[in-house]
This record gives structure tokens, C-alpha cells and sequence, in this order.
């Protein structure tokens, strides 16, 4: 009895110092998907998200009012700084912020990176001169380390058979995130002239005409970054001397062993602690990290040339699409990406596996994508309809990989590593996806000056490279190089 009552009083001890303890015992009686969690997670990923995207439509004409640039041809030169100062500062800093998260919990992270959108994200938007607007960029990105904690926690949070619906949030959110941003940038920015009765050109937004875009993304990070003071930290956190419920047991047992166990007991835990495994010589991670790299550096530079090849002129293999016809197909897509994600995905997954699943939808891809050069031939509501269900179901086979590999990265590594893992995941594909966009446009401006050759004329070569890089990344989700825990 005197044994049981200490056990008790162990366990007792244990989930009530750890919040991470208290999270395990939430999911033992959770029954029926967890609203609240999903709810915390799709609006930190959006806070996230709206910022990275949103300069995109107004940042030529922000670049051009700081007269920085001596030719009209060079504005695009500064803008490429601006837009990859973000990316840069995240790659910089990811693996950093992610040991952070290892060591003091998921929650510190994700509110210091909340709080970085509401200050730095309403500095870049008073930016008087280019070198502001790159410096509030770099330390946005820099100070921003939540998406990897974030995968983290959904990992964490949920039981196992919500963690696909959870993951798949994560990923959605980022999309949609990707997707709102350029909308408000673009009705947004230069309220002055767009709107003159509202807003005077001697007003406080006439003076800063991409105010008003940044003010009310970091009004929506302020209101999550107190939202998340009620987010529940998933990390284990306790005393050096603290036993595991588990281990309680076998503490109990040591205590009536011999004096020989005893002391071999003693012994092992003088010598200190188990050193962790390397991630970097975890082969399940790095696989699973290296094959997300090559799916992002893809998706980036898709998003790139799918926007330049719908406002190209028809003679040169584009659409004629204006602005807002791009946004209407992007705002299509991002619909039906939100109900497939969080309605059919945990499904799929659970009935293929993640491997299978990314797999699958990377041999999918390759036929939609060698479809667009045929779809630029249709016009009027034919084009319409056949072009944005290609776009849905393009960015959903996309988003389906990347999920299925954010899975992979985060069981394969121990909730102690997870932070870390995920911030060299977010490291190296800063870096991939820094380099997408630049290389993107370089084929695509280069692809459009050979219209007149035999082989795979104009835009056919853009999506025959893009082709090719979607099935490198396929091939290495098999074995020996892919790898699941």
C-alpha cells in the first residue's frame, strides 16, 4: 500500500508542474476533432503567412517611388532584394528558433514571432527608403521562427488519427495565407487613388499610399498574439530529478533490488545522460527534409511562372489575363484547396499513408502541368473552367506532398528534437524557396525568346523543366533514399 500511495503521488507530481503532462492527459479523453487547436493553429500559419505575400502586387510601384532605381528595367533588380530580405533572415535563424523551442516550449516562439509580424510588418509599411523597407524585411523573416514549432505542436496536440487533419491545417493555412495576401496588397495599398473620397492625398495614408495593407495584417497578428496567451504548451518540461509516470514503476523496484543493483543503478545515472542521436545523421529526417526541398523549390517556382504566364500575351503562349483574372482563379483555388485539405486529406492519408500519398500526387502533377500549354490554345468560359479546375486540382496535389512530408520530418524524430528538426526543414527550404522565384523567371523569360524552335517551342519548355523537376522529387520518395520511421 505504502508503495501505491507513493507511485500516486509521483504520477500527481508529474502532470501537474508539466504542461506538456497536462496536453497528454487532454488527448487520452479527447473524443471527436479537436475545433479549438485547429482553430489556434489556422490563424498563427495565416499571421505567418499574410506577410510574406502581401508587397508582391505593390512593391514594383514602392520601389519605384524610393527612386532608387536609375531605369524604369531596374526596379525589378531592388524589388528581387526586398522580396527575398525575408526568406534570407528566416534561413538564417530557423534551426536557432527551433532549439529554442526545444529548450523553452513551443508557446515562447510562436507569440515572439506573432509579435515580430505586428511590429516589423507596420515598420516596413512606413518605410521612407529602400534600405528600411530591406532591414524591417531581414529582421521580419529573422524574428519569425513560429512555422516550425507550430508543426510541432500540431503534431503534439493531436491524437494520432487527427494528426493528418492537423498537419493538413498547417499546410492549408500556409496556402490560403499565400493566396489573401497579394488580394490585400492589391486593393489596399495606394488607398488614395483608388479610393480618393475615403482617403485624401494629404492624409496620413496618402503620405505612406502601402500603409494601410501592412496596418491591417499586424491589427490581425496583434489580436492573434493575444489569443495565443491561451495556447496550451505541448512541450514536457520538468526537473532534472523528476520520474516519468512510466519509470515510476521501476523506481519503486529499484528501491527493493540488491545493494549490487543497486549501486549499478547509481552508476548509470552518474554517467550522465544518453546523448542524443544527430539529426543530421537521422536518415528518416534528412530524407524526408531533402525531398520537401525539391517539392518547394518546384511550387515556387510554379507560383512564379503560372502568374507571368497568365498576363503574357497569346502570341507568346500566355493568356492575356489582367490582375484581377489572376486573382479570381487564385481565389477558385484557394476555396477548393481549403475544402479538399480539412475534408478529404486525413481521409486519404489514413487509407494510403504519407509516402503513398505524396507519391501519388506527384505523378498526378506531371500530366496537369504538361496540360498548360493546351489550355493557353481555349478561350472565353471554356478556358475559364478548364484552367481553374486544372489550378485547384494542381495546388491541391501540391499541398498534398508537402503535408504528407511535413508528417514524415516530425515522427521521425523524438518531441525533444522536434523544434530543431523542424527548424533545419525550414532552413533549407528558405534557401530553395529563395531560389525559385529568381530561377522561375529566368526560364521563363528565356523560354519565351525561343518560339520559333523544333523542340518543345516557348512556354512547353517552362513546364517540361518544371515536369522534370516534379518527377526527380517523385523518384526519390521511394526507396533506399525515403526512408519512414
Amino acid at each position: 500500500m505504502a508503495e501505491e500511495y507513493k507511485e500516486s503521488l509521483l504520477k500527481k507530481k508529474y502532470y501537474e508542474n508539466c504542461p506538456g503532462c497536462k496536453v497528454e492527459q487532454y488527448k487520452a479523453v479527447q473524443r471527436g476533432i479537436p475545433f479549438r487547436e485547429l482553430i489556434f493553429t489556422w490563424v498563427i500559419v495565416l499571421c505567418t503567412a499574410l506577410p510574406i505575400s502581401s508587397l508582391f502586387p505593390f512593391l514594383y510601384f514602392m520601389i519605384r517611388d524610393f527612386k532608387i532605381a536609375k531605369t524604369e528595367e531596374d526596379i525589378g533588380y531592388y524589388a528581387g532584394y526586398v522580396g527575398s530580405s525575408f526568406m534570407f533572415g528566416r534561413a538564417l535563424t530557423s534551426v536557432p528558433w527551433g532549439m529554442v523551442a526545444d529548450r523553452y516550449g513551443r508557446k515562447p516562439v510562436i507569440i515572439i514571432g506573432t509579435v515580430a509580424v505586428v511590429i516589423f510588418n507596420t515598420l516596413f509599411g512606413l518605410s521612407v527608403n529602400f534600405w528600411m523597407a530591406v532591414t524591417t524585411r531581414f529582421l521580419l523573416g529573422s524574428l519569425n521562427g513560429l512555422l516550425g514549432p507550430i508543426k510541432a505542436y500540431v503534431t503534439e496536440i493531436f491524437r494520432d488519427e487527427y494528426q493528418a487533419l492537423g498537419v493538413s491545417t498547417v499546410s492549408t493555412a500556409w496556402g490560403i495565407g499565400l493566396i489573401i495576401g497579394p488580394a490585400l496588397g492589391g486593393f489596399l495599398a495606394q488607398p488614395a487613388e483608388k479610393y480618393p473620397n475615403i482617403f485624401s492625398k494629404d492624409s496620413f495614408f496618402g503620405r505612406f499610399p502601402y500603409f494601410l495593407p501592412c496596418l491591417c495584417i499586424s491589427v490581425f497578428a496583434l489580436s492573434v498574439t493575444v489569443a495565443c496567451i491561451w495556447l496550451p504548451e505541448t512541450l514536457h518540461m520538468h526537473s532534472g530529478n523528476s520520474l516519468l509516470p512510466d519509470d515510476s514503476d521501476e523506481a519503486l523496484e529499484a528501491g527493493s533490488c540488491d545493494p549490487n543493483e543497486k549501486g549499478k543503478t547509481i552508476e548509470t545515472e552518474e554517467s550522465g545522460p544518453i546523448p542524443k542521436k544527430s539529426l543530421l545523421r537521422n536518415w528518416p529526417l534528412m530524407s524526408s527534409i531533402i525531398v520537401y526541398c525539391i517539392f518547394s523549390l518546384h511550387d515556387m517556382a510554379y507560383t512564379e511562372i503560372f502568374s507571368l504566364w497568365a498576363v503574357s500575351p497569346r502570341k507568346f503562349g500566355g493568356l492575356s489575363y489582367s490582375t484581377e483574372d489572376v486573382g479570381e482563379v487564385l481565389s477558385v483555388t484557394g476555396f477548393g484547396l481549403l475544402v479538399f485539405q480539412l475534408s478529404l486529406y486525413p481521409y486519404v492519408e489514413r487509407l494510403f499513408g504519407a509516402i503513398m500519398v505524396s507519391r501519388i500526387s506527384g505523378v498526378l502533377s506531371i500530366p496537369v502541368l504538361a496540360s498548360y500549354p493546351l489550355i493557353a490554345t481555349l478561350s472565353g468560359l471554356t478556358l475559364a473552367l478548364v484552367l481553374n479546375c486544372a489550378s485547384v486540382i494542381k495546388n491541391v496535389l501540391s499541398v498534398s506532398i508537402i503535408t504528407g512530408l511535413f508528417l514524415l520530418q516530425n515522427r521521425a524524430v523524438d518531441q525533444d528534437q522536434r523544434g530543431a528538426a523542424n527548424g533545419i526543414a525550414m532552413t533549407l527550404m528558405s534557401l530553395f524557396k529563395a531560389a525559385g522565384p529568381a530561377g522561375g523567371g529566368a526560364i521563363f523569360s528565356w523560354a519565351q525568346k525561343r518560339q520559333d524552335v523544333a523542340f518543345l517551342p516557348g512556354d512547353n519548355m517552362v513546364f517540361f523543366i518544371l515536369n522534370m523537376i516534379e518527377a526527380f522529387g517523385v523518384l526519390m520518395t521511394f526507396k533506399p533514399f525515403l526512408i519512414e520511421r
